[in-house]
Order: structure tokens, then C-alpha cells, then sequence
């Protein structure tokens, strides 16, 4: 997806945009920081063909070859949505009963699942305390009353052991904690993955999972584990990325935030019994700070 040029006035950058997806070329015309209108396009192999069409439109965007191409197009499609409405209440849309991934899976994001799921395995859901010790942030001791006793200040990581300011993310507690963190790992990962590459996707997650690992142990000490803070953290990344920059190709429905943001908030209760919150929000400020960074900084900078 790249831009190919502006058009300064909104009505003939949509008449050009249509124009566009009357030819066959996948478009997107988005408003820039400075009043004009780019047009995306979404497949690179159109991306020499659009830029020739846009120079003829550019010459005279009048024309009503143009205006005339985007009426057929609509007519076009009406005819087709009138053609399939018959049928359409005879028929179930499979994506209504079963659930469909918004994009395919990434490498990064299955290799990512891989490891939690088998370390949640070996671990017997946090239950053998020899692994468990080897990949949380510290090592802890058990006091009196059975609960984890922390030690001094991150004495292993101070000793080359930088792995678990990591690794805790792979740990989980429960069938329901590593359920739920994979399936949004699957789709916000492969998400940024699809659109942004597995390295974006890699120091997203190394940068997240250290960040909410650490305040997490200032907090409450070395034992916990989890991925809801990267996951946390990459939901706020596509959130501000869609808000503020939607030629990213990354967005999610306003509803899909509603529901985190409750969920947060209601582990935040302590309804849901001992949870990492602390990990929850930093991890959610660190990948909402970045992704309003990414989306608005380049413009800031561009018009000082």
C-alpha cells in the first residue's frame, strides 16, 4: 500500500478514487496534515498504472470520461446487488457462525503462540516451579504462607540473565489466561505483522512485554506471567494507528475497543481474582504512546 500523489480538492480526489476502482485498481483517498487529498493504492503491482491515469487527470479532471466511468461503475453495482438479493435471504453467511480471522496468520505471531502454549504445557499452567523460576523475571523464594517471596532488585537479569525481563510473557496460569491471550495475539499480531512486518511485530512485543514485565515486578514482586500486556500494548498501537492514521491498513472496530477497555477495567475491580493489572496498563499506555507517535509525529515534524 503506497500513496501515488494529492489532490487538493475532495470532491475530484473521490471522483478520482472512483475512477480508480472502476478500472480494477483497489484505492483509498485519505486526508492529509496539510488540507490535501492522497490516494493509497492498495496492490503494488497497480501502482505504475495509477500514477499514469492520475498525470492524465491531473491535465483535466473535467473530463467526464471520469464522472461517466464512476456512474457506471455504481450502476454497475447496484445491478449486482439487485441480482443477488433474492438469493441473499435464502443463504447463511458462514462468517456469522464461525469466526474468521481479519487477516491471515503471521510467522512471527504463530511462532509467538508455539512458545507459550508449549511453555504453559511444560510448565503444567505455572505448576512446576523449577521451570517457572528459569523464566520469570526473578527467581522467588515461598514465605510462610505459601505465597512468593521476591529477593533483591532483579539479581539474575543484573547478572546477564536479560532473558526475563522477557520470558514471563510466555508463562500462563490457566486454560482461560492463555486462551484468551492467543486468540488476540493471533489477530493484532498477525495484524501488524500483515501490514507492518515481523520485525515491527518483534520489537513491539520485546519492547511491551519489558516495559509492563518491569512495572509489574516493582509492584507486586517476580510471580506473575502472561501476554496481556503486549497484548494490551498492541491493541493500543492499531487503536491510535486507525484513529489517526488509517492508510496504515491497521484499524478495529469501535466495539473491539469497548470491550477491552470494559475487561480492563473490570480486571481492575478484582472481580477476576488475582490478575497482572499493573502489566495491563503500562502495556497499554506504552503501545497507545507509540502508536499516536507513529501516526502524528511525522506530520507534527513535517509542518515546523
Amino acid at each position: 500500500m503506497r500513496p501515488i500523489g494529492a489532490i487538493q480538492n475532495e470532491i475530484l480526489a473521490l471522483r478520482f478514487g472512483g475512477f480508480l476502482s472502476s478500472r480494477g485498481i483497489d484505492n483509498q483517498v485519505d486526508n492529509n496534515s496539510r488540507g490535501a487529498w492522497e490516494v493509497w493504492i492498495l496492490d503494488d503491482d497497480n501502482i505504475e498504472k495509477a500514477k499514469s491515469l492520475l498525470d492524465r487527470f491531473h491535465q483535466n479532471p473535467d473530463d467526464p470520461t471520469y464522472a461517466e466511468a464512476v456512474k457506471a461503475a455504481a450502476r454497475q453495482q447496484q445491478q449486482q446487488e439487485a441480482a443477488y438479493a433474492p438469493k441473499r435471504n435464502r443463504v447463511i453467511d458462514a462468517s456469522a457462525i464461525f469466526y474468521v480471522p481479519p487477516v491471515a496468520l503471521g510467522r512471527l505471531s504463530v511462532v509467538l503462540i508455539a512458545i507459550s502454549v508449549l511453555v504453559t504445557l511444560l510448565t503444567t499452567f505455572g505448576g512446576d516451579d523449577r521451570l517457572r523460576q528459569i523464566l520469570s523475571i526473578a527467581e522467588f523464594g515461598v514465605s510462610s504462607n505459601g505465597e512468593a517471596a521476591p529477593q533483591e532488585w532483579l539479581p539474575e537479569v543484573r547478572q546477564g540473565q536479560v532473558w526475563r525481563l522477557f520470558t514471563p510473557m510466555f508463562l500462563h496460569f490457566g486454560i482461560l489466561h492463555i486462551v484468551f491471550n492467543m486468540l488476540w495475539l493471533r489477530d493484532l499480531g498477525s495484524m501488524i505483522e500483515t501490514r507492518r512486518g515481523p520485525w515491527m511485530l518483534l520489537v513491539l512485543t520485546l519492547v511491551l512485554a519489558g516495559t509492563s514485565n518491569l512495572a509489574q515486578y516493582t509492584v507486586t514482586g517476580p510471580s506473575f506471567g502472561g501476554m496481556s500486556g503486549v497484548v494490551y500494548g498492541l491493541l493500543g498501537y492499531v487503536w491510535m494507528q486507525g484513529k489517526y492514521n488509517p492508510a496504515s491498513g491497521l484499524a478495529l472496530h469501535p466495539q473491539t475497543v469497548t470491550f477491552m477497555l470494559v475487561w480492563f477495567f473490570l480486571c481492575l475491580s478484582g472481580l477476576m481474582g488475582p490478575i497482572a493489572n499493573t502489566a495491563h496498563a503500562v502495556g497499554l499506555a506504552v503501545g497507545t504512546t507509540w502508536g499516536f507517535l507513529a501516526a502524528r509525529l511525522p506530520a507534527m515534524l513535517r509542518r515546523n
